[in-house]
């Protein structure tokens, strides 16, 4: 399956019109090159045996790759790119949390450790502190400073991790650059590695961190991927799936400036839920404490969300068993999954992250750009009930090893993908239709025909190799 996903990542040319020495395509391609896949619509005109005219439209999009092109060969450097900002802009936002980290540090404790030295000096002087209070305001502050200097070490590694990542990154994509085209032998290494990156985006986006955490180690790319990051989202995730709010309000804490600037509503919603825990037990202490706990935390942002304190307050009036529409839904656990799912946006949303998997915008692209009208036509075999019979086997063996749209595996997830939009195509002059639904140049069959010794009124097709009289081809008309 993994390699059938390779085929998306890359520039993938599935062509109807391949030349004799056609190779499949590899991983080596890359993504976001449209201008080498291009699409063209057929319109057959036949005649039946009655010599009766019948417009059949084949409606078949067919891509068309100009082999050996050096234009179509050349790598598009700022295209290719568009996919891997957040591989660089991640670190940068984590190297600027751990410096407003450090900065915060330093100032409170150089704030509280100036102001506890300037008491005990005037104290001192005015003989209104003894020798051993003096020292024990000393003791206090040395262990301050180890402190300070404890956490600033703990920053420093990380920014020193964080530059390696970037150095390793920025490195990694002017690898890139060192390349100009789809056919330099590092070219097919370097969209392995790519593929490899946006599948740990996807385990780790998903919650498969022992998986990330194996094909990070095999392939020796700790640098290139932020397992650190996905695992402490993923272990927040769960806890508010499992019904607590401690770690993600922790979350909240220290990342409380930067959501004060975003406008984020986390923390109130948090807030709103452990206050609505507390009114569920219906116990006295508890709705006492609920009380208490929605003048301190609840009340602040009566001007901001006025609803939700609306809903707070008449929420005391009513029980779980005897709730109304609106506050049931206040009680419904499906809450603890909408609290995950407003995490993960603002976590997202602080660090830049998109909201989607890489992989996923990826396989979008490279879907769109192969899909065509036939993979998912009515006569398609491959999508009908009966795709496994015998009969349906034989009939779209040759489709299936033409477009992997067509295959199985991704059929269905193509099929609400919109078409790519080609602006310019490459169509063959003269294109002659073969009884087997192919269609080819008709100077390339008759030149395929002359180097496989065959007589002047046959031709061969370039593909399969069955051979027919010229007087079973159709002429192909484009419109």
């Amino acid at each position: 399956m993994k390699d059938l996903v390779s085929v998306f990542i890359g520039r993938i040319s599935v062509s109807v019109l391949r030349p004799p020495n056609y190779q499949p395509p590899t991983t080596s391609d890359l993504l976001f090159e449209p201008h080498q896949r291009h699409q063209r619509s057929t319109s057959i005109l036949r005649r039946d045996e009655n010599s009766k005219e019948v417009r059949q439209s084949i409606d078949t999009s067919v891509t068309v790759a100009k082999m050996g092109d050096h234009e179509h060969a050349t790598i598009k450097h700022q295209d290719h790119l568009l996919l891997d900002q957040p591989l660089l802009r991640l670190p940068y936002e984590l190297l600027r949390k751990n410096f407003r980290s450090a900065h915060f540090t330093v100032e409170k404790e150089s704030t509280a450790i100036k102001t506890l030295l300037k008491e005990t000096a005037t104290a001192s002087v005015n003989s209104r502190a003894s020798p051993d209070d003096v020292l024990h305001n000393l003791d206090i502050m040395i262990a301050r400073m180890r402190g300070v200097k404890r956490k600033l070490t703990a920053h420093a590694e990380e920014e020193a991790r964080l530059t390696r990542q970037s150095g390793a990154r920025i490195s990694h994509l002017g690898d890139l650059y060192g390349m100009h085209s789809v056919d330099d032998v590092k070219y097919e290494a370097w969209s392995r590695a790519r593929l490899d990156r946006l599948l740990v985006d996807y385990l780790l986006r998903h919650g498969y961190n022992e998986s990330a955490q194996a094909l990070t180690t095999e392939r020796n790319m700790d640098d290139l991927v932020d397992v650190e990051t996905f695992v402490q989202m993923s272990r927040i995730q769960e806890s508010l799936r499992g019904k607590s709010v401690v770690e993600a309000l922790a979350w909240c804490q220290d990342n409380k400036k930067e959501l004060r600037k975003m406008d984020s509503n986390l923390e109130f919603m948090l807030r709103f839920q452990q206050y609505i825990e507390l009114v569920r037990t219906q116990s006295q202490p508890k709705l006492l404490e609920a009380i208490t706990h929605a003048k301190k935390y609840l009340a602040p942002f009566k001007a901001t969300y006025p609803d939700e304190l609306r809903k707070a307050f008449g929420l005391l009036a009513y029980p779980p068993n005897a709730a109304n529409a609106v506050y049931s839904d206040l009680y419904s656990p499906e809450r603890w999954n909408t609290l995950a799912d407003l995490f993960t946006r603002t976590h997202n949303s602080l660090l830049a992250l998109p909201s989607y998997p890489l992989l996923h915008i990826a396989l979008s692209s490279g879907l769109s750009a192969l899909k065509t009208p036939a993979c998912h036509s009515l006569n398609s075999s491959h999508v009908a009930a009966d795709a496994n019979t015998a009969t349906n086997a034989s009939a779209t063996a040759g489709t299936q090893s033409v477009c992997p749209i067509c295959s199985t595996e991704l059929n269905d997830l193509a099929r609400n993908v919109p078409y790519a939009h080609h602006t310019k195509s490459y169509v063959e002059h003269d294109l002659l239709l073969l009884p087997n639904s192919r269609a080819y140049g008709k100077e390339r069959l008759e030149d395929y025909a002359k180097k496989s010794g065959l007589p002047p009124d046959q031709v061969k097709d370039l593909r399969t190799g069955e051979i027919y009289p010229m007087d079973k081809l159709k002429k192909v008309f484009i419109t």
